[in-house]
């Protein structure tokens, strides 16, 4: 069990602007929730390793930068639209001790469990909330923990990036180089007049919160698979050649793999959901340092026969095709199209069905640009999934050229199908469908 030591709040250390932020279409429709993710440091056998005073010390002149994170989201009085309110309040912020060492981290897998031990966990993400909550836990060896809950409102991906990068920098006294985020959502407010010159029909509440199909679980098992470079090179030739991202072949690989170990219907509609990140889709492109949500999903779609029983160069052209489809004039429509919709009602999802997989990657996002003084984390990962379905793809700086491919499938589904994930790139099923049991 883990043992909470001390609880404190954590302010700006210098005065910050008091103003709201407002949050545009592509905000709100975000899943709405905190982002639990962990960073796991060996111990140094030094005494004054990860001292917690001087963390909180580099967190508050973090906060000044990123004073959103100190606010509350809160709605605005007149229109009910949630926004962040940049009140300078500060985060919460604990220490805590647990019986582990860093090695039992080694092949760590997300779960509940995990975030329970490991992040503080926020009674609602509804308004009025915090935007940021953060856990520091020292393990039995020395070793550190740190564990952020940050409200999905605040930045995606890449911008927790920054602020992980700015935050640490500060820790080691070195942010001569950190580039300013930039706060202004504006940019991506709708067109006076609304133009709709796309199909935005998988944004609607009624796709968004569908009744999950019996076939599909509830429970959620997660593996952290790990691929060599010399796996990941096989992969992009069975899937057209190194010319092929490493995304596509992979995320390619794992769709098809998926579809077997869940022995789906050879006539079933698999469908594959991509987030695609719009900042340098827009014309003119946003910033490079803009935080928000300026990402939206598209999806690749085939019959689960024609993917497995096609080679993999199948899977990835369709990958390929789904995410030029996202241009500037499509992520605007999206935009314009969601301004007449219920954006409460579509940033609740429901669970997604067992014919579908959602491959979220971080691979160019410098996820381990973590070092608080003490060198990069082992680990970086999210301490728990969304649910079944969900796929994370990570680059670990220790693996030379490897890749971390975490993925959170039924229970009954999960032994086969790691079992086929390495089978499949040392031997390619012939070109039929055969599922495995």
């Amino acid at each position: 069990m883990v043992e909470i030591t001390q609880s404190t709040i954590v302010t700006p250390s210098e005065e910050t602007p008091k103003h709201t932020i407002w949050l545009s279409n592509l905000d709100v429709v975000a899943a709405r929730g905190y982002t639990p993710t962990i960073y796991v440091y060996p111990s140094t056998g030094r005494q004054d390793f990860f001292p917690v005073d001087a963390l909180k010390a580099a967190l508050a002149k973090a906060l000044v930068v990123f004073y959103p994170l100190a606010g509350r989201l809160n709605r605005d009085p007149e229109t009910g639209r949630p926004e962040i309110d940049c009140t300078g309040e500060g985060v919460n912020f604990f220490t805590a001790s647990l019986d582990a060492t860093h090695d039992d981290f080694k092949d760590f897998a997300p779960s509940a469990e995990m975030r329970k031990k490991l992040v503080p966990v926020p009674d609602s993400a509804d308004p009025p909330c915090a935007m940021m909550m953060l856990q520091m836990t020292r393990l039995r060896c020395g070793g550190i923990i740190l564990g952020f809950a940050i409200h999905h409102y605040t930045f995606d991906g890449r911008g927790a990036s920054l602020f992980i990068k700015t935050f640490s920098a500060f820790a080691r006294g070195d942010v001569g180089t950190i580039p300013a985020p930039f706060f202004d959502r504006t940019l991506l407010r709708s067109r006076s007049p609304p133009s709709i010159s796309f199909d935005h029909s998988d944004y609607t509440p009624k796709v968004f919160q569908s009744k999950v199909p019996s076939s599909t679980s509830s429970e959620v098992v997660c593996a952290n698979l790990k691929l060599t470079k010399e796996q990941i090179h096989s992969l992009k030739i069975l899937a057209g050649g190194e010319r092929v991202s490493t995304f596509r072949a992979v995320v390619a690989h794992v769709w098809k793999c998926t579809c077997m170990a869940r022995g789906l219907a050879s006539d079933a509609e698999t469908q594959l959901l991509l987030p695609v990140d719009l900042r340098g889709r827009f014309k003119p492109p946003l910033p490079p340092t803009y935080i928000g949500n300026p990402t939206m999903r598209t999806k690749a779609v085939a019959k689960v026969e024609e993917l497995v029983a096609n080679t993999l160069e199948f899977g990835a052209n369709l990958i390929q095709r789904a995410v030029d489809n996202v241009t500037d004039e499509f992520g605007r429509s999206l935009i314009d199209h969601l301004e007449s919709m219920d954006l409460e009602a579509l940033c609740k999802r429901g669970a997604m069905s067992n014919t579908s997989l959602m491959a979220i990657s971080w691979l160019s996002v410098p996820m381990y640009d973590a070092d608080f003084g003490w060198g990069e984390p082992i680990l970086m990962a999210r301490a728990q999934m969304y649910g079944s379905g969900y796929v994370y793809l990570s680059r670990v700086p220790a693996m030379d050229g490897g890749i971390s491919v975490i993925v959170g499938l039924e229970p009954d589904s999960m032994q086969c199908f790691k079992k086929i994930l390495y089978e499949e790139i040392e031997a390619p099923r012939p070109t039929s469908y055969n599922i495995l049991v």
